[in-house]
């Protein structure tokens, strides 16, 4: 969906390069010394990050996006792509089923569609968590019933789970540095326009750019508004 490198936060392996060929142990997949499969692309996040490997899995695939918040373009705009991208000649005979539901910022709610695809016999399900912290229990279930979840770009706190995503705390802290090149020596006074309250993208671009003004030795007032990454919201709560 990108041709930015992606980092793998938490593991970095796959058996096959997309990861969906495969089906988890009933006690969840094996850690194995690596490296990943395509490791020009896929980076391990940290020297403490793990190697999955899943037991080949023969195809076609039913395959589910249990996406969460849905309200702004970047979102629609991957749901399209991942249309278009099972629907290439040379994926779709890979692919039995694909499925896509958006439950919004209910965590509950998303949690729930992930069970359901769980116990339906998906053979993989890619997900954007809508909170880090609240997805231990429905991983340990996908690991149990042999299913692969991917979550990506927000991701879990887990390290028990196949992720991708970008270092978002860098990005971040790229922010911070670009504003402090160029706001001007006497301003004292910053809008901070956040995303999706909840996700991990957000808290961990929040947490590099606040570090930056924070170690920048100078004494900013920060002024936060929520834009939830649509441009509408953002502008509105902008002015």
């Amino acid at each position: 969906m990108s041709s930015l490198r992606n980092w793998m936060k938490g593991v970095a392996a796959f058996a096959l390069a997309c990861g969906v060929s495969h089906s988890a142990l009933a006690a969840g997949p094996e850690v194995v010394p690596g490296p990943a499969a395509q490791p020009d692309c896929f980076v391990p996040w940290s020297q403490d990050t793990k190697f999955f490997q899943y037991p080949k899995k023969e195809g076609p695939y039913r395959i589910a996006l249990a996406n969460g918040f849905v309200g702004n373009t970047w979102r629609i705009q991957m749901i399209k792509t991942a249309k278009a991208y099972v629907a290439q000649p040379e994926v779709a005979p890979l692919i039995k089923e694909f499925k896509v539901v958006s439950t919004g910022t209910d965590v509950a709610a998303q949690l729930a569609a992930i069970d359901n695809f769980i116990d339906s016999g998906y053979d993989a399900i890619v997900t954007i968590a809508v909170n880090p912290s609240a997805f231990g229990a429905v991983i340990r279930r996908a690991n149990e019933a042999g299913v692969v979840l991917v979550p990506f770009d927000n991701v879990t706190d887990s390290p028990d789970v196949l992720q991708v995503n970008e270092d978002q705390y860098l990005m971040g802290q790229m922010m911070g540095d670009w504003l402090l090149r160029n706001v001007s020596a006497d301003a004292t006074k910053l809008l901070e326009v956040r995303g999706v309250p909840g996700n991990s993208v957000d808290r961990d671009r929040h947490e590099g750019f606040r570090d930056v003004l924070g170690k920048s030795g100078k004494n900013f007032e920060g002024v936060e508004v929520v834009g939830m990454w649509d441009d509408g919201t953002a502008q509105k709560a902008t002015a």
